[in-house]
């Protein structure tokens, strides 16, 4: 939440909590049927969207409550209920202004579902496996997914325009907007079950710098023994963070050319 007073969480106990940040206390618990994949607060702070797999003879589902009608969460009854049919959500962000969520679905495609209507808004089909990751920009002009299909590719958030792609060897699976730069920060790897079979030199487990314009690798950062997962960058765009496979979360801190380096078009 854009106060840090509260965080909200969906897990695969099939349940999706509010907790206060400063004492742990759980603020509120809103229980499911399968488990929650994705989850996130609007803009306001004061709407809550979540999704759930499709599993066990669920459909996935994405759901919308308003936090100022406590009697939602109670009577577990969201304002707003979509079935997904076609394809599970696989991740998912606010758009800007709490107007829509963008969701990324397992057959690759990228909806706008409306947070007011429930109706999709716009669809983009420009990946052509399942998305593992989107990422907004500082200013939610912009988001970023991450795909199977090893690309991660730039999207205008408002109309879901295709702007850029940022192409590797391997299924990407977190991807990340700079704050200040015109940069984007990528990690993945192969898949975590073929993991043991391959050295870590060939496992390409680096976090991968792209420069978002241009659409060209600059940097490498080597350190994990495992793929990545997740990769996010500092709200100061001074340091970077990735989380892996092999158990650990590294924070990376840039040194002072990095600021001043300036890719040669």
């Amino acid at each position: 939440m854009w106060d840090t007073k509260n965080v909200l969480t969906g897990s695969a106990d099939n349940s999706c909590r509010l907790w206060d940040c400063e004492t742990g206390k759980q603020l509120a618990l809103v229980e499911t049927n399968s488990a929650v994949r994705t989850c996130g607060f609007d803009f306001s702070g004061n709407i809550i969207m979540f999704s759930t797999d499709k599993q066990m003879g669920y459909q996935c589902i994405l759901n919308y409550f308003d936090l100022r009608d406590p009697q939602q969460i109670e009577d577990n009854q969201p304002y707003l209920s979509l079935p997904c049919n076609e394809s599970k959500i696989t991740s998912a962000v606010w758009g800007p202004l709490g107007e829509f969520v963008i969701a990324g679905h397992e057959n690759g495609e990228i909806n706008q579902y409306s947070a007011k209507s429930g109706e999709i808004l716009k669809v983009a089909k420009e990946h052509t496996k399942q998305i593992n990751d989107i990422q907004s920009s500082v200013d939610l002009t912009m988001v970023i997914s991450a795909s199977k299909d090893c690309t991660a590719k730039l999207f205008d958030s408002t109309n879901l325009e295709h702007i850029k792609t940022f192409k590797t060897e391997r299924p990407v699976n977190s991807a990340a907007i700079s704050p200040i730069m015109d940069h984007v920060v990528m990690g993945g790897g192969q898949e975590a079950m073929e993991v043991t079979t391959t050295s870590t030199r060939i496992g390409k487990f680096e976090a991968r710098f792209f420069h978002a314009a241009y659409e060209e690798e600059f940097g490498r950062v080597k350190g994990h023994f495992g793929p990545i997962n997740c990769v996010a960058f500092h709200p100061d765009g001074k340091s970077y963070s990735s989380g892996g496979e092999d158990g650990y979360v590294r924070i990376h801190y840039f040194d002072p050319q990095y600021f001043d380096f300036e890719l040669e078009a």
